[in-house]
């Protein structure tokens, strides 16, 4: 069965990136070496079964978080200690993204009940947003968040100025209540 054009340059692609030297690549030689089966073909068989662990499996979600936050984190703190703004941008945008599926995933039975794949899903959407050859949170930001921000920054600010402002209120009359229930 030919495999159509766009698909086949995305193999051939990926193949290139698994020739070049480096600690996964020199296993996979030795694993292709010892087998006689592509390396290419191994790597996406182990992304065929991690992806049928993720509609299937029963930890999917620890997969799926531990995919989201180990390379992630690393990467961020190399960002921390580089001069450049960039990578910077790169980072905070995803982990922003990151803790809004968090923070959805409260309602995660409920999601998974109806769209039973969502692990697999949100892992391959936060391999767009961290992989190198995307940087889908940089696309992320400057196609929504930043206009997002621009638009209605000084609003937020405001608004969140108002809800800082009632918080250190209630703190300080908390403690001055505790202060004189103390005396």
């Amino acid at each position: 069965m030919p495999v159509p054009p766009q698909v086949q340059k995305a193999l051939d692609d990926f193949d290139k990136q698994l020739q070049q030297p480096g600690p996964l690549t020199n296993v996979l030689a030795t694993v292709e070496q010892k087998t006689g089966v592509k390396r290419l073909h191994l790597v996406l068989g182990v992304l065929g079964l991690q992806a049928l662990y993720l509609i299937f499996g029963h930890s999917a979600q620890l997969l799926c978080n531990f995919m989201g936050f180990v390379y992630p984190a690393y990467m961020s703190i190399r960002a921390i200690e580089s001069s450049n703004k960039d990578d910077d941008t790169q980072w905070l945008t995803y982990w922003v993204v990151f803790a809004i599926f968090s923070v959805l995933e409260f309602f995660s039975v409920q999601i998974v009940a109806v769209f039973p794949i969502y692990w697999l899903f949100k892992s391959l959407f936060l391999l767009f947003l961290y992989l190198p050859a995307f940087r889908g949170a940089t696309k992320l930001y400057h196609r929504f968040i930043q206009p997002f921000a621009a638009k209605h920054g000084q609003s937020i600010d405001a608004r969140l100025g108002n809800v800082a402002d009632k918080v250190n209120n209630a703190a300080n009359k908390l403690v001055n209540e505790v202060r004189d229930h103390l005396e």
